[in-house]
């Protein structure tokens, strides 16, 4: 029995896949925890592999590597530095299990296995690990610790059953998403766990983009009196010490440490969206972006967030006028990147535009133009972008929003086109509020210059397309301030026609509404991936049918 310990929260930022680089980053970690007198180092769920692995861990030969990396890490812990308790997929008993292992002493000590496996919005464990038995703590070095993972704290029974059968302290390692709420949707109810255990909590999370997801990190601690005692920041690797002393009543009790208050709402997610940018991009080895700036807010605030994750140095910005393009817009992308500091090149589409006419006007004639020659446009813009990225490397960023994404208002192979769609998850009305907030504020870590960044002009003028002469996004889509309201209420939601009407819009606009968002499924399933930052998201965890007869709620 030990009356004092030390536990290091290990919020680190692994790559999926990339195992000997993320045993360093654990290995590094376990040498500052080191130097800081920890006991015991905590990672993040399945920190070995990252988080998730998805299908690579059907892969018989992934886990071979993921195993040998394992022991061979133990063998480090025989230099009498701090314990380690790391996530990875195991395989046991011929089952294959979201593990939890207890590196101490040379050797792996102990092994506990995920109980609850999520299987609902972007998590699907079920099709890829066991289920693991009610389990007991696990000795560390004198003090009996209960090892929920990540799911196992979302319902009682996994605490209830650590807590009877002797468990001290609750460490919890997570791969928890980023989502609006979501910290104190967690911290709710890591209180609820403490309140019916009695037991101190300590919550690790990961940090970082993957594809779709970003993990803000936040890490914290709960002392057995339901007490916030730690807080590490969020959306930054972070190396937190809490430590612990035993009373009289062998209740622990954590020592004073940094609490660092959480973001407020937009604050989290603009650094959320710069996050996975700045991940993404670095993690697939990419030089840099490149996008088009039309001088709207969408594309002025995509660049900022880019310039933010990466620098201006790495920033192509490109401006590809038509006929139908106002000087006005011309004038606010140069303001944009002169205010980011950013290249911008110009290429105009109007050539394109000729030839495309002169191809098609055989098979064209007798027809009036229409919104054929609009997509065209917005496909040669696509084009061009597409050629610069091959030509010279960059990622083309995508710009598009999530109102545009719900209701089909961009063009397929046209502006829907490149790698990564920073915006995919924000509605119009937030991507103003962000631009708002950044023309105010600095984040904290960001490359990007201080003070304004997009243009006034491009915040207070009608959003369009300019893809005919005098067009705004009004004349085929309600108000935005409508549009998104009616949106989250069918997406995130799942209202009927007479709750959405309740809130005072009219029911052929919901209608409406719901058969653009139908209509456009198809598009969607080739759009280019972007981060969640809402309840749900396009993609894995919104699934509709492309082919689907439903069209109509009246």
């Amino acid at each position: 029995m030990t009356d004092r310990f030390s536990i290091a929260l290990a919020q680190i930022n692994p790559t999926v896949g990339a195992i000997t680089a993320n045993i360093d980053r654990i290995r590094n970690a376990r040498a500052e925890a080191a130097a800081r007198g920890a006991d015991l180092m905590v990672c993040p769920e399945l920190a070995v592999t990252g988080y998730p692995p998805e299908d690579l861990v059907l892969k018989p030969f992934f886990l071979d590597v993921v195993e040998r990396a394992v022991r061979e890490l133990a063998a480090e812990t025989a230099d009498g530095g701090p314990a380690l308790l790391v996530g990875a997929p195991w395989r046991d008993g011929g089952k294959r299990h979201n593990a939890a292992l207890l590196l101490d002493g040379g050797r792996i000590a102990a092994t506990r296995f995920k109980v609850d496996l999520p299987n609902y919005g972007v998590f699907d464990e079920k099709r890829l690990f066991d289920p693991g038995p009610l389990p007991g703590p696990i000795n560390v070095r004198g003090l009996r610790l209960g090892v929920p993972i990540c799911e196992d704290m979302w319902s009682a029974d996994v605490i209830e059953t650590l807590a009877e059968s002797g468990a001290e302290i609750l460490v919890v390692p997570n791969g928890s998403p980023f989502e609006l709420g979501k910290h104190d949707q967690r911290v709710q109810l890591a209180v609820r766990r403490v309140t019916e255990s009695g037991l101190p909590l300590i919550y690790v999370n990961q940090v970082g983009g993957q594809d779709e997801l970003v993990f803000d990190g936040a890490s914290f601690a709960l002392g057995a009196d339901r007490r916030l005692v730690a807080q590490a920041p969020a959306f930054v690797e972070h190396l937190l010490i809490t430590r612990w002393e035993r009373g009289e009543d062998d209740v622990w009790t954590c020592a004073d440490t940094e609490c660092v208050a959480p973001p407020d709402e937009l604050e989290a997610v603009y650094a959320a969206l710069v996050l996975a940018l700045r991940d993404y991009v670095a993690k697939n080895r990419f030089p840099g972006v490149i996008l088009g700036l039309s001088g709207g807010i969408d594309s002025a605030l995509a660049a900022a967030i880019a310039v933010d994750a990466l620098g201006a140095g790495r920033v192509h910005g490109v401006m590809m006028p038509s006929p139908h393009t106002a000087p006005e817009s011309q004038e606010d992308a140069a303001e944009s990147a002169e205010l980011l500091g950013c290249r911008l090149d110009t290429v105009p589409i109007l050539p394109a535009m000729e030839a495309f006419e002169r191809m098609l006007r055989p098979a064209f004639a007798g027809r009036d133009p229409d919104v054929t020659e609009e997509n065209i446009q917005a496909r040669a813009r696509g084009v061009t972008l597409m050629a610069l990225s091959n030509k010279f490397g960059p990622m083309v960023l995508s710009t598009g929003n999530k109102s545009e994404m719900s209701v089909g208002y961009a063009t397929l192979y046209g502006d829907l086109c490149g790698g990564f769609a920073v915006l995919k998850d924000v509605y119009k009305t937030t991507v103003y509020a962000l631009a708002r907030w950044r023309n105010a504020h600095v984040p904290e870590g960001a490359l990007g210059p201080a003070g304004r960044v997009v243009p006034e002009r491009v915040l207070v003028k009608a959003p369009t397309a300019e893809l005919s002469p005098g067009q705004t996004d009004q004349d085929t889509l309600p108000p935005y301030e409508a549009l998104d309201d009616i949106l989250r209420c069918l997406i995130e939601e799942d209202l009927g026609v007479a709750e959405i009407v309740a809130r005072g819009h009219a029911p052929e606009v919901v209608n409406a509404v719901w058969g653009m968002l139908h209509a456009a499924e198809y598009k969607r399933r080739q759009a280019p991936p972007g981060p969640k930052i809402t309840r749900r998201q396009f993609g894995r965890e919104r699934r509709y049918p492309i082919t689907n007869g439903f069209g109509s709620l009246l």
